[in-house]
């Protein structure tokens, strides 16, 4: 569905090397710290940006080969993007209808009302929340085949975050083939959402598994300096000094579990995950 093959972009201060994948069907999320390279990727592959380096190939098709009407099978949502506050929803309606051979008024206007978005009001008059439903109600209207969402939670509450989810979830169910790529600062999103994980730290990917793995196979390991210098290492992907002594992240945590009762052991969110990965130091 999208394949990206060492993507390259260079700034001043700022190196991008990323290549990861998204099967059809699957929905995969991209996550990192702000900085670390999302918003450069996606804009990049969706050639709002121009590449230094390496390959994009989206629905079996190099990206710089895409015409318009190719593009009508994307749904976009960026973080820094939006439509202008001076239109109303139904403007938003009239706009998509022309801009998407395949857009549905009907399936518009009905979730338009489950999120609570007036057809009558001035966009510049909604709260941060309600511009983020209406740009991914926006994307997931003309019945496209890829999503690319960037942060698209962003300024939602959490009730607003569970009826975003569902749609995107009822997205995903309509068409097994379609494909989602997503990135988000909140982590429980992911974990409930995605197939799969990529990690991106300073440009670069630092890690890919599958959610239901690194939900049930990855831990903390928190030990002291004796029960440290004891523990057998070869399953230790990162470590850290703490004032108790060290805490460690594993993938192999059933194996901990079996050889050392004694110690703690945590299940490993993608918060934490991520914060070893990226602060952590190899055995």
């Amino acid at each position: 569905m999208l394949k990206i093959e060492h993507l390259k972009k260079t700034y001043d201060n700022f190196s991008l090397d990323c290549s990861m994948e998204v099967q059809p069907g699957c929905v995969t999320g991209l996550v990192g710290q702000n900085g670390a390279g999302k918003s450069t990727t996606f804009k990049a592959i969706l050639g709002l940006i121009k590449m230094d380096g390496g390959k994009v190939t989206i629905l079996g098709k190099d990206i710089k080969e895409f015409t318009v009407k190719d593009r009508q099978k994307l749904g976009v949502v960026l973080s820094d993007s939006g439509f202008s506050g001076y239109l109303d929803v139904k403007d938003v309606v009239s706009v998509l209808g022309n801009l998407y051979e395949t857009f549905d008024p009907l399936f518009f206007r009905k979730q338009a009302q489950k999120f609570g978005l007036p057809m009558n009001k001035k966009i510049k008059e909604f709260s941060t929340g309600m511009k983020a439903k209406l740009k991914v109600l926006a994307a997931i209207s003309h019945r496209a085949k890829l999503l690319v969402l960037d942060e698209p939670t962003v300024g939602l509450d959490v009730v607003a975050r569970d009826e975003l989810l569902e749609g995107l979830r009822d997205f995903m169910e309509e068409e097994e083939d379609r494909s989602i790529l997503i990135s988000s600062h909140i982590s429980s999103d992911l974990e409930t959402l995605c197939d799969d994980l990529y990690m991106i730290h300073e440009g670069r990917i630092i890690l890919h598994e599958d959610t239901d793995v690194l939900l049930s196979d990855y831990a903390l390991l928190k030990v002291n300096e004796s029960q440290y210098a004891a523990l057998d290492k070869q399953h230790i992907l990162r470590q850290k000094k703490e004032n108790f002594g060290y805490c460690c992240l594993t993938n192999q945590r059933q194996y901990y579990l079996e050889n050392y009762p004694k110690i703690a052991i945590e299940k490993g969110t993608v918060d934490e995950v991520i914060t070893m990965m990226i602060r952590g130091v190899e055995k």
